[in-house]
């Protein structure tokens, strides 16, 4: 029995060392346009390297369980930085790489990580990170840098792989920490979901034990999302360790170029978020362009059923839906285990995987909506630090979203408990971008919700009462240029709107809803921010 995730990479190596496992196309110059030639490593290749950064991630004195933050993009170094820490039997923190300065302190700090793996595209925000660290924040002791010089105190990639060697693959202990990954989780702050390398080995091998099967040996695969999202690092590079098909790596998506590479690497499965459909839609080229996929799965956020209608209908292929979490690994339900496929559906659970809804009184009655509850050995260990408001005493979590399940035990998503907002798959929580926007002098209040976006699923939207006499538009450029200093590209409000008031309850609290509903009947905001 593996208790290791980089055990499935020894027994891939075994089993087939000179077959290609990793392809890595890299980013195309942006001063010239030209695109490197791709880096192609076999199974052995990667297993040596993910050996050499064990050595060196115990050669730097991280220690078993603790923690190593990972702030790369898509590249094959973030597989081998990420299996290389696990087998050294430390923690992974991979992190996304556009955070924003604060973000990296906040993430470092918590994590107390005592290594940090950068690139010459973050290695900036780290230095900053580090540099102007608050005397709360404890910086992260050693960094090392890929494809830029480092600094004084810094390690360059090269001298941290520089080790010969076989690395053995720690811990014995399935309920070892593997992962932390940083999530909105069910409450305002983001936590960090603690993984073990249990959850992560049992989601894997209960995707793979849909029949018919979404991943075989001779698949090539494409990592579009991105792999500290867990959607790409466990549903996407977990598959891949598992079943040793070939992973062609890209630094995100574009909508020809994608194309291209599914053209010239003939994928065959293919990973999507729903945005990606959304950018393919007025292309005529699409079922000559991907003619060699067989399937498509869409995780990460909805995708709705007159999206996949029209894909279908322009491809033939059909877009199989499902519904995760990052405390469950992610997979919870897939459209593959349904026995009648319905539009709007999200599927039916995994083998191995049990849900159910509850309402305030416990339980549901037929086909009504309840608060879905999930249960398995897939589901996380509770939040970083000390396990809080983890998985019940039964083995239940509570996802804070509300589903129905029909007489064939297909789920369909309805509405979400919390007020999470989901761009492009990524978790945004409003309060967080609320406490940033308040910390700009002229801001009395402000309220952020989420609206339908056709490219990103959904959008961030502010609306804010200014405290003087301020014109509008200073003040919406000065919550937009603060939010870009303070957070995330993707968790910064795409429109800022300047009004009177917001609209209170009862209770004092700003009602959402009615913020929603305006911006469903507005064409244009009030404001918007540049």
């Amino acid at each position: 029995m593996d208790t290791n995730l980089s055990q499935l990479l020894t027994r891939a190596a075994s089993t087939a060392p000179d077959k290609v496992a990793l392809i890595d196309t890299g980013p195309a110059d942006q001063a010239s346009g030209d695109q490197p030639a791709d880096t192609v490593l076999t199974w052995a290749e990667l297993d040596r390297l993910v050996d050499a950064v064990s050595l060196g991630v115990a050669a730097h004195g991280v220690r078993g369980g603790q923690r190593v933050l990972i702030a790369l993009g898509n590249r094959l170094e973030f597989a081998a930085a990420y299996l290389g820490v696990l087998r050294a039997g430390a923690v992974a923190v991979p992190v996304n790489p556009r955070s924003a300065v604060g973000e990296f302190q906040r993430m470092a700090a918590d994590s107390g990580a005592r290594l940090g793996i950068t690139d010459a595209h973050t290695i900036g925000a780290v230095r900053e990170a580090i540099a102007t660290a608050p005397p709360e924040f404890s910086a992260i002791p050693t960094v090392v840098v890929i494809d830029a010089p480092a600094a004084a105190g810094e390690i360059a990639w090269s001298d941290f792989v520089n080790h010969q060697g076989k690395a053995v693959p720690l811990p014995a202990e399935p309920e070892s920490l593997a992962v932390l990954l940083y999530t909105s989780g069910t409450s305002g702050r983001p936590r960090a979901a603690m993984l073990t390398h249990r959850a992560l080995l049992a989601n894997i091998e209960q995707v793979a034990a849909v029949e018919p099967p979404a991943f075989t040996e001779d698949d090539v695969s494409v990592a579009l999302l991105p792999l500290f999202h867990v959607y790409g690092l466990n549903a996407v590079l977990g598959q891949f360790l598992r079943h040793g098909h070939t992973l062609v790596v890209t630094p995100g998506f574009d909508p020809e170029a994608t194309l291209a590479l599914i053209e010239r690497y003939q994928v065959s499965v293919l990973p999507v978020a729903p945005p990606v459909l959304a950018h393919w839609r007025s292309r005529s080229d699409l079922r000559e362009r991907l003619s060699s996929v067989r399937l498509m799965m869409s995780g990460s956020a909805p995708l709705s059923a007159e999206a996949m209608s029209d894909f279908v209908a322009r491809t033939g292929i059909v877009v199989h839906q499902g519904y995760g979490l990052t405390e469950a690994a992610p997979v919870v339900t897939s459209t593959l285990c349904s026995q009648t496929w319905q539009p709007g559906s999200v599927g039916s659970p995994l083998p191995g995987v049990e849900i159910e809804l509850r309402d305030d009184d416990g339980s549901v009655e037929g086909e009504d909506p309840g608060e879905i509850y999930v249960r398995g050995a897939n589901i996380f260990s509770g939040y970083w630090p000390d396990g809080s408001d983890g998985p019940d005493a039964d083995g239940y979590f509570a996802t804070g979203d509300v589903g129905i399940i029909d007489a064939d035990g297909n789920l369909f998503l309805v509405d979400r408990l919390k007020e999470l907002i989901i761009v492009n798959g990524f978790n945004v929580y409003p309060s967080e971008v609320e406490e940033v926007a308040a910390e700009v002098p002229g801001v009395a209040a402000v309220a952020i919700i989420g609206v339908d976006d056709e490219h990103t699923g959904e959008a961030v939207t502010a609306y804010v009462v200014p405290t003087g006499d301020l014109p509008a538009k200073d003040l919406a450029r000065l919550v937009d240029e603060h939010c870009a200093e303070r957070l995330a590209r993707f968790k910064r409000p795409t429109q800022v709107n300047i009004v009177d008031e917001l609209p209170y309850g009862i209770t004092g609290k700003v009602q959402k809803g009615r913020l929603r509903a305006t911006a469903r009947r507005e064409d244009t905001p009030l404001v918007e921010g540049p």
